[in-house]
C-alpha cells in the first residue's frame, strides 16, 4: 500500500464526477421536475436504512387506525436523482428521504430521516409519550442515532463492504465504535423492552432500521458473524421482535413509483 502524503491543501481529483457521483460541492446539477401524486403526503425516498425509517412510520400510524394517505417515489442515489433541481428544493442537503406536506398551506417540507419522523409523531400525537420524561427519554435515543447512525454507515459499513480494499487501521477504528454501540443498546434493552422505555415510539423506528437490520445481518454480508451479533442477545431478541410487526414488514415491502416515464 502506497503510503499517503498530506497536502497543504486538498483538492478534489474528480474522482466521482459521474452524475451520481459524490462533489466537495451541494446544489442541484439539472434541472428536474418529480411527479406529485393526490395523497396529503408525498415522499421521496428509497430503501436504505434512512429511507425505510418514513414508510415503517407511516405504516405505523395507518396500523394505528391515523387516516394518512402517502405516495412515495424512487430517488435513485445512484443515477443522482438526489441532486435534480426540484428534489434539492425540498432537501438541499441532497439526502433521502424528503417529505412533502400538501394539507400545509403553503406546502411544508420535510427533510434528515429524524425530522420527519418527529414531524408526524407530534402531528398526529402518536408514537412518542406526552409525559415529559417519556418525551426527552424518546427524543434522546432519536437525537442518540442520528448522530450515531454515521459512524455505523459512513464509517464501519463503507469500509468493511465498499472500500476498494481492506484497511485495517479505520476497520479497526469503525468495527470499535459500532460494537460500543452495540453493547450501549444491550445495556439499555436489558433494562427495558424497548428503547426508550415500556412503549414502542420512533426511538425504535430510528434505531431498528440501522441497528436492527445490522444485528439481523441484512445491512452488510458477513457483518453479523464479524461483530459477534450473538454477543448482544437483548439486541437481537430486540431486533427479531420489532421485524415482526405488521407495519414494519409493510414498510418493508412498500412499493415505490418511478419518478420518471
Amino acid at each position: 500500500m502506497t503510503a499517503y502524503e498530506l497536502p497543504k491543501v486538498w483538492k478534489w481529483e474528480d474522482e466521482n464526477s459521474d452524475l451520481g457521483g459524490n462533489r466537495p460541492t451541494a446544489g442541484s446539477r439539472f434541472e428536474q421536475t418529480l411527479p406529485v401524486g393526490e395523497a396529503p403526503f408525498q415522499l421521496y425516498s428509497l430503501g436504505t436504512p434512512n429511507g425505510i425509517k418514513a414508510t415503517i412510520m407511516f405504516e405505523e400510524l395507518k396500523e394505528l387506525g391515523v387516516d394518512v394517505d402517502y405516495d412515495v417515489y424512487l430517488i435513485n442515489i445512484g443515477d443522482g436523482d438526489q441532486f435534480g433541481s426540484d428534489f434539492v428544493d425540498i432537501n438541499p442537503n441532497s439526502k433521502i428521504p424528503a417529505l412533502v406536506d400538501y394539507s400545509q398551506k403553503p406546502r411544508l417540507e420535510i427533510f434528515e430521516s429524524g425530522s420527519i419522523l418527529l414531524y408526524l409523531a407530534e402531528k398526529f400525537n402518536k408514537l412518542i409519550p406526552t409525559d415529559i420524561h417519556g418525551r426527552t427519554e424518546t427524543m434522546n435515543w432519536l437525537f442518540w442515532q442520528i448522530g450515531a447512525g454515521p459512524y455505523v454507515g459512513g464509517g464501519f459499513g463503507h469500509f468493511f463492504a465498499y472500500a476498494p480494499e481492506p484497511m485495517k487501521y479505520p476497520i479497526d477504528r469503525f468495527t470499535m465504535e459500532t460494537k460500543r454501540q452495540l453493547d450501549l443498546l444491550n445495556k439499555t434493552l436489558g433494562k427495558r423492552p424497548y428503547i426508550a422505555g415500556d412503549e414502542y415510539t420512533i426511538a425504535d423506528i430510528v434505531n431498528w432500521s440501522w441497528y436492527g437490520r445490522l444485528a439481523l445481518g441484512d445491512l452488510y454480508k458477513g457483518s453479523a458473524e464479524f461483530l459477534d451479533i450473538q454477543s448482544y442477545p437483548k439486541v437481537l431478541e430486540w431486533a427479531r421482535r420489532i421485524a415482526e410487526r405488521p407495519a414494519v414488514k409493510k414498510g418493508l415491502e412498500v412499493e415505490y413509483k418511478p419518478i420518471k416515464d
